[in-house]
Formats: structure tokens, C-alpha cells, sequence
């Protein structure tokens, strides 16, 4: 299945199928492709590791890799820069699994069309059923087509920035160990 939200427009799909087998022999996944046109063209790569915490050595790796495969296919008629980052905190969902493994997290979803009155839909995660993402939302929970989706997203909160802070640190990307101790002292002043 040709998924719209890794890729949406068909130079993005064309992108996509050049890039993935590069990222994926080097061990990552491919969250999203976007050409960016305009006077500076900007290609810009979203990867990740399959258990999360993609580093900036990564990217840059990721990065090398892709520009050499780029300039012998060369499918981007004029220059380019191209970019290469990590999925972010507030990442958006780009794969079936992707919602399985933030259930339970705040997302915000669109859809191509009109689902009951609404195209914008704002809750947390419930999972996937089949081909199903489940959102709950103030009505209830909400079965929304995977391919019905146009754009997805983790909301910003502090449960999530707390997870993803655990999750640096259990695969070691972050090691505390490095951080000074932050001391707070009370004020002494006005006490005689």
C-alpha cells in the first residue's frame, strides 16, 4: 500500500522509493519525504531508528548516504539542499504502527474528506483495529481509515516529553551522568 503520509505528492513517492532501501539497509526507517520547492529547493528527509532515538551522527550518516544515491539517480532536476532530521518530540505519524505505538497519547489527525461533519479530529490514541486508527475523541472513540488520513501528528505535552526523555535515556542516548547536579538554594535574604 502506497502510503500518502511518508510521501504525498508523486515526486515525493518517486523520492521515497529511491531513498527507502538506502535508509532501511543502514538500519533506519524513513518517517517522511517532502520536496520543498520554491527559489532554495529543500529535501527534507525524516528518519528514525526502529526502537526511536535517532542522533545527529545518525543524520549526518543518513544524509551522505542518501546525497550519493541522489546524485547518481538524479531525479531533482534543479539544486537543492537537503536535510536530514529526526521525527522530533510532536512527530508526525506516518505508518500503521506508528499509532499502535503511541496509543494512548494526545494526536491531532485531518482527513481527505468529511467524516461525520469534520475533518479535524483531536484526542488520544486508542490503538489500531485492521486497517483502523482509533482516536478518542469528546464524543467517544472515533475508527478512522488509515487511508483516509491527508496528516497526523503528536500533540506537544508533557507526558509525551516525559516518555521520550525515558526512552533516550534506556537506549542510552542520553547519559546523566553527564549533567551537573542542579542545586537550589531557598533565598536567605530578609532573615535576621
Amino acid at each position: 500500500m502506497n502510503n500518502d503520509l511518508i510521501a504525498k505528492a508523486a515526486m515525493d513517492r518517486r523520492l521515497a522509493e529511491i531513498i527507502t532501501p538506502v535508509i532501511e539497509d543502514m538500519g533506519y526507517e524513513l518517517v517522511r519525504v517532502r520536496l520543498m520547492s520554491g527559489k532554495n529547493a529543500i529535501l527534507q528527509i525524516m528518519a528514525d531508528k526502529p526502537e526511536g532515538g535517532i542522533e545527529v551522527d545518525d543524520c549526518a550518516k543518513i544524509s551522505t548516504a542518501v546525497g550519493a544515491v541522489l546524485d547518481v539517480e538524479d531525479p531533482i532536476v534543479d539544486e537543492y539542499a537537503l536535510e536530514v532530521s529526526s521525527p522530533g518530540i510532536d512527530r508526525p505519524l506516518t505508518r500503521l504502527k506508528d499509532f499502535a505505538n503511541f496509543e494512548g497519547y494526545e494526536a491531532k489527525i485531518e482527513t481527505d474528506d468529511l467524516i461525520d461533519g469534520r475533518r479535524r479530529f483531536k484526542g488520544e490514541l486508542a490503538g489500531v483495529e485492521g486497517e483502523e486508527i482509533l482516536i478518542n475523541i469528546e464524543e467517544g472513540t472515533v475508527g478512522l481509515k488509515f487511508e483516509w488520513l491527508t496528516d497526523a501528528k503528536l500533540v506537544l505535552t508533557d507526558e509525551l516529553i516525559r516518555e521520550m526523555l525515558r526512552q533516550r535515556k534506556a537506549t542510552g542516548a542520553i547519559d546523566e551522568e553527564q549533567f551537573d547536579e542542579v542545586q537550589t538554594h531557598l533565598s536567605d535574604e530578609g532573615e535576621d
